[in-house]
């Protein structure tokens, strides 16, 4: 585990013999430590691509017949896993399924009655909905004559009436209701012109289906017919279940071995290759370079050869952090993937994040009902049938539920800090709930001005600590100048901040002349200069570093806003709920909603700023980003087993 750093990743080669390749291959899928690259351009000059196979092209036709047959089947329980010796024997339990006419034909007929059921019900629904009209249908079309059914208001319904064209179309029949429907009869070569004007209307029409006797016939035979599909449907149901239950473990194991067969195929198109030999690189952890070549020695003894590359290329991005910190990754994902030659800063938002969120929000009532939601859904959103589907709808719009749990994780700690502070300030949903002033009143002018103080140094060890890892990284990169300007930013920052308190008088603790205030001139001055040996950069650095150490002043601005907010809402509503009169139930309304819209405030307006106050005011002295995901050849394995081992190759002669 590396702390601040992704893991330090070694590009290596491995080359051997093409009798042992699959076996190689079978290795790197199960170790899951190899991420696999197009062969370099230096060892094409030696040999050559590698061609694909007619066992690759065997493998790509079983798999996409055995994933339709997966797709058509209905799942059932698969017991324990299944190991296949090889790909001989892996192909041969393929050739013996023998349901995939029966099963593609089965498909068809349903797909086929599924699309007929549709549209029966569409036109029986229709009928029901229209039943007032009681001649025969077959007398509304012919070679010249169109019909439609229409759907509207009255208002709409007289507005069609009075736009559609005298001689050429017209409103036959009618029925009062809510809505009003009503049948028009028009020319076709009108039918188009009658569509528009209905558009424009706000009518709904839909064309008389093409049948020939009364409603009162058809419509009863329309259900009848659904009756029918419906019965073979669910015969084709109890069939495919049948079929299920004796072979989808057998299709749903051999198509997973087939996916991580083809997988190890698709590798030839990066691989090198010559008469009797092949080669591959790839990107692995340093610390994996062991497990790799006991593997290979495993497949093909002293036949193979594992070997070191130089490069300049940067090297994919594998983050390890423990799993409390690792919760965090989404936030660092979301914004950049480090590149693997930088810091990760994950434990840094770790740390930073739940305390500016919860500084920011610092009521208990708040932190609880933010703590209970996050819990629940770590828990997996138990009852969540019972939410309103307009509130799930807005979420899922937010974020997947899969993040929602991560964030989750994230909030517990956040909301757990927000509860704390909330016994400091005396907070609970606004209201002052333990007897007593409280520790520390944010909207009192003592607490304010020391709250103000602690947001100031907090940005300027935020911001301290940026240059600081923005130095070492420059450093490492052997960029001088840079790496005086990030030492000239601390010390700017350090006197400036210093120099701030001394004037405003805030530094009551500290003299202010003599040696301390020399000191901090000197720092001010020293960090000018070595901002301007820097270049344009450290120049426009200057007013950088002065807005982001105020910038996190907010940590404040939000916290007292929310206090002031909160404190209205609860003022105003009590005030209405003692009047004794009509305007408690106004009250009532003003209590729950100004506390549910501060409380979605408290998530979103920590949240996003704490976010920004990280990832904009300290990853900017350090941060690149735009790093690549290690994504390693790794057999994801549920319905199957690894080969056996197979025995050790002989040794080469």
């Amino acid at each position: 585990m590396a702390f601040l750093r992704p893991l330090p990743m070694a590009r290596v080669g491995i080359a051997g013999l093409k009798d042992d390749r699959d076996r190689i291959l079978s290795v790197l899928h199960e170790l899951g430590v190899l991420q696999v690259e197009p062969i370099s351009s230096e060892a094409l000059l030696e040999i050559g691509p590698e061609r694909s196979s007619d066992r690759q092209k065997a493998v790509g036709e079983a798999l996409t017949r055995f994933r339709a047959l997966v797709a058509a089947l209905p799942p059932v329980p698969v017991p324990g896993r299944r190991a296949f010796a090889d790909l001989d024997e892996l192909l041969a339990w393929a050739s013996r399924v023998p349901i995939d006419a029966e099963v593609a034909e089965l498909t068809r007929e349903a797909d086929h009655l599924g699309s007929e059921r549709r549209t029966t019900a569409e036109e029986a629904a229709l009928l029901e909905r229209f039943a007032f009209y009681t001649d025969r249908l077959e007398w509304l079309s012919s070679k010249r004559l169109l019909a439609f059914f229409g759907e509207g208001s009255r208002e709409d319904a007289d507005r069609l009436r009075a736009a559609l064209p005298k001689d050429q179309a017209e409103i036959v029949a009618s029925v009062d209701g809510d809505p009003v429907r009503f049948l028009v009869a028009a020319r076709r070569e009108n039918a188009e012109a009658v569509a528009r004007l209905a558009q424009e209307s706000k009518v709904r029409l839909v064309s008389v289906p093409e049948l020939a006797g009364p409603i009162s016939e058809e419509a009863p035979a329309l259900r009848a017919k659904l009756a029918t599909i419906d019965a073979r449907l669910a015969a084709i149901r109890d069939r495919l279940a049948t079929i299920s239950r004796q072979w989808y473990p057998t299709v749903a194991a051999v198509a997973e071995a087939l996916g991580l067969e083809s997988e190890k195929f698709d590798l030839y198109n990066r691989l090198g290759a010559s008469g009797a030999a092949f080669a591959l690189e790839g990107w692995i952890p340093a610390r994996e370079r062991g497990r790799l070549e006991a593997g290979i020695a495993r497949a093909a003894g002293d036949r193979a050869a594992v070997y070191d590359l130089a490069t300049n290329e940067e090297p994919p991005t594998m983050m390890e952090n423990p799993r409390g910190v690792r919760f965090y990754e989404f936030f660092i994902r979301f914004y950049s993937l480090p590149q693997a030659s930088e810091w990760d800063p994950t434990w840094i938002f770790a740390i930073a994040f739940p305390i500016f969120f919860g500084l920011m929000l610092g009521d208990v009532g708040y932190g609880l009902v933010i703590l209970g939601f996050s819990l629940w859904m770590i828990a997996g959103f138990p009852g969540r049938q019972h939410v309103p589907k307009a509130l799930k709808n807005f979420l899922k719009l937010i974020v997947p539920p899969s993040a929602m749990r991560q964030i989750a994780w994230t909030l517990v700690p956040a909301s757990v800090i927000a509860i704390g502070l909330g016994f400091v300030f005396n907070a609970f949903f606004g209201f002052r709930f333990l007897p007593g002033a409280p520790l520390l009143d944010p909207a009192g002018a003592k607490g304010l001005t020391e709250l103000l103080l602690l947001a100031v140094f907090i940005g300027l060890a935020m911001v301290c600590v940026g240059f600081l890892l923005g130095a070492i990284k420059e450093y490492y990169r052997h960029h001088t100048r840079r790496v005086l300007g990030k030492v000239g930013g601390i010390l700017f920052a350090l006197a400036l901040v210093g120099l701030g308190l001394t004037f405003l008088r805030q530094r009551p603790y500290l003299p202010t002349d003599g040696p301390l205030l020399l000191i901090e001139w000197v720092g001010l001055l020293g960090g000018l200069g070595l901002l301007f040996v820097e270049g344009s950069e450290g120049v426009m650095s200057i007013l950088e570093i002065v807005s982001h150490v105020l910038s996190y002043t907010r940590l404040v601005g939000i916290l007292l806003a929310s206090v002031i907010l909160a404190s209205v809402i609860d003022e105003v509503s009590i005030g209405l709920l003692h009047s004794g009169s009509a305007l408690v139930v106004f009250g009532l309304i003003i209590l729950v909603g100004g506390q549910v819209f501060t409380l979605v405030l408290g998530v979103f307006e920590p949240g996003i700023q704490g976010a920004r106050l990280i990832f904009v005011e300290q990853f900017s002295k350090f941060y690149s980003g735009n790093g690549r995901a290690f994504r390693p050849l790794k057999a994801n394995r549920r319905l199957t087993s690894p080969p056996p081992a197979a025995a050790p190759a002989p040794a080469a002669p």
